[in-house]
């Protein structure tokens, strides 16, 4: 899927402008105190339960995947645990939507876990019991969202929290998700609407929500940016930090400055799956969107499909050159890290996919990463530690050829003659080269080496 913009204009304008990233931050900046830390300094890590549950997931299934993540993924980083679409569906069956849905909501239109499938929800406590728990366990909790208020509350005609109005008062039902059949648009130029918002975030708030996913985002992305705006207010009135982040669609390169005036992260494309063809298209879209990322605004290239996956019926199709492929370009490029298989199934291969220190390093204390080479089947980034001398080459052989492939790189593009290599997936040292880094690459496989000058 291409995002319109020429791909060798792009790496030529980054490449001579090196620290764009950087030199655009001051004009994207939050209307908010510049003194007030980002509430995601690094990219975002965590788990996240659409890959392995799609819909169906129960509060058991929820704390025994927190507590493996707790245990095995916490210690490494990975610290934000999300449960995805469709809590407030009592009747989810799984990746298809019940094209009659009778959400869980209270009576205010405000969607409330589904306590057949969350019993500890009971009695007005929503989310908030399970909250403590991940809290408990030292992660953060996030909950998924639609964009909207209930159909069924239009239908109802239910009274927003504390106005005069009511849902339909406020209701686009004309803006409609193409894929799911929960809610309808707000219209923002609506007396109420803003409250609405605000009513549910409150009500987030007082779960103790420290991460927000709001899906139907980004298609079309202008007609629903007076929505996304609404939930950065929401989130401001609510007085709790949350990190906000935008799902799905490939988010357009001319909303840039927009999106990252009032999220954290959002999508890049639709939903990421297992499958090389789509892998092979992230290339493009995060070497697009690498200008446009800084500290506290991350392009998200989705959730991490490895391990046990789809409701536990299959497991990661990737091969293990893929899989490391995977790690390895959302490392360098310094996309969210979230993973999305079933923990309870987590097999020693993935789990060190996941927590190799060096590789997350890269993720989360890496600057100036950008694409370096335009040759088409062997892609290339470079970036540097944020402390030290440690530059970071990572090489790619997108290549669908089944020969290996030769690759090169000139140390001179970095301005070092000679440099000591240091394998970050073996976590070993490779000898000093001059000149030139060279290696093999097998079809669809990888290189992440760290090189300190001599």
């Amino acid at each position: 899927m291409s995002t319109g913009i020429n791909r060798r204009e792009l790496l030529a304008a980054t490449g001579a402008l090196g620290l764009l990233s950087q030199s655009t931050a001051s004009s994207a900046a939050p209307a908010s105190n510049s003194a007030t830390p980002p509430l995601a300094p690094t990219p975002p890590m965590g788990w996240n339960s659409w890959n392995s549950f799609a819909t169906t997931i129960t509060e058991e299934q929820a704390i025994a995947n927190a507590e493996i993540m707790a245990r095995e993924l916490k210690p490494f980083g990975y610290d934000i645990f999300t449960i995805d679409i469709q809590w407030y569906e009592g009747a989810a069956t799984g990746y298809d939507y019940n094209t009659k849905p009778i959400p869980t909501m209270d009576e205010h239109g405000r969607l409330l876990p589904a306590p057949n499938r969350f019993p500890s929800s009971v009695k007005g406590a929503g989310f908030k019991p399970i909250a403590d728990k991940v809290h408990a366990l030292g992660l953060k909790f996030g909950v998924h969202l639609m964009r909207g208020i209930p159909r069924l509350a239009v239908e109802r005609n239910l009274p927003i929290l504390g106005g005069k109005w009511k849902a339909r008062d406020i209701a686009n039902t004309n803006s409609v998700c193409p894929w799911n059949p929960d809610m309808y648009g707000v219209d923002m130029s609506k007396p109420g609407a803003q409250e609405y918002y605000n009513s549910v975030f409150a009500l987030l708030a007082s779960w103790d929500i420290d991460f927000v996913k709001m899906d139907d985002m980004s298609r079309p992305y202008d007609a629903n940016a007076p929505e996304i705006e609404a939930a950065h207010r929401a989130i401001q009135a609510s007085g709790r930090p949350m990190i906000l982040s935008l799902s799905p669609g490939e988010t357009p390169l001319a909303s840039a400055e927009h999106v990252r005036r009032y999220a954290q992260m959002w999508r890049i494309s639709d939903d990421f799956w297992d499958e090389w063809p789509q892998l092979k298209a992230q290339f493009t879209r995060l070497e697009n969107w690498s200008m446009f990322r800084q500290p506290g605004r991350w392009p998200d290239a989705d959730m991490l499909p490895l391990g046990r996956l789809q409701m536990g019926k299959r497991d990661c199709h990737f091969t293990p050159d893929e899989q490391r492929t995977l790690m390895t370009l959302w490392s360098i490029a310094r996309s969210p890290l979230i993973m999305g298989g079933d923990l309870r199934h987590l097999d020693p291969a993935t789990l060190a996919l996941l927590t190799n220190r060096e590789v997350l390093a890269v993720n989360q204390a890496s600057r100036d990463n950008k694409p370096a080479a335009l040759i088409e089947e062997v892609r290339t980034w470079t970036a540097r530690a944020e402390r030290g001398e440690t530059r970071y080459l990572a090489m790619f052989n997108v290549s669908d050829k089944a020969d290996s492939k030769q690759v090169h790189f000139d140390l001179s593009r970095l301005g070092l003659k000679s440099a000591k290599v240091r394998d970050l997936w073996a976590k070993r040292d490779i000898g000093t080269v001059r000149d030139r880094v060279s290696a093999t690459l097998a079809p669809h496989a990888s290189l992440l080496y760290g090189l300190t000058p001599t």
